[in-house]
């Protein structure tokens, strides 16, 4: 097979692979590296599932080649917990039953913690417009904003 090796790391630990040079990034992560987490909702960059960060910033991976990671960082929602130890995004979404059938949940979660990265005492509204780009079918957004609440305390304890 024909394809771009890229060399790149992913929720810390550095990955090589070679993918074709016109697979998403959302493929490569599920289909080549077994990074489930990530999820196909649209795969038109509408729904946030395949939500991960790259250098940084919220991107979805839908809508990125695989080889567009060469030299970048990714963090997907299995980069959140410390071992066993859950994320308190991760903990508040458990405890406000802030997700149901768990299709959106990762990409809430990333697009949450690139808020609290950023902001760590978002207002309500600014909540709401950071997660925007994700769409839930089965809970609703309350909760998912008082989960989202609840970890920015727990983080400035």
């Amino acid at each position: 097979m024909a394809g771009v090796h890229v060399t790149t790391t992913i929720n810390s630990d550095p990955v090589e692979y070679v993918c074709p040079a016109d697979e998403s990034l959302m493929d490569v992560l599920r289909d080549r590296l077994g990074l489930m987490g990530v999820k196909e909702g649209c795969g038109t960059g509408d729904c946030g599932a395949c939500s991960i960060t790259l250098d940084g910033q919220l991107v979805c991976s839908c809508l990125v080649l695989g080889a567009e990671a060469e030299g970048r960082a990714i963090t997907t929602v299995e980069g959140m917990a410390d071992g066993q130890n859950l994320h308190p995004l991760q903990e508040q979404f458990i405890n406000n039953a802030a997700l149901q059938c768990g299709i959106c949940t990762p990409g809430f979660l990333i697009a949450a913690k690139a808020l609290l990265d950023e902001n760590s005492d978002p207002t309500e509204t600014e909540i709401r417009y950071a997660l925007a780009g994700n769409l839930c079918r089965c809970t609703g957004y309350d909760k998912i904003v008082k989960a989202v609440q609840a970890a920015a305390k727990d983080l400035r304890k």
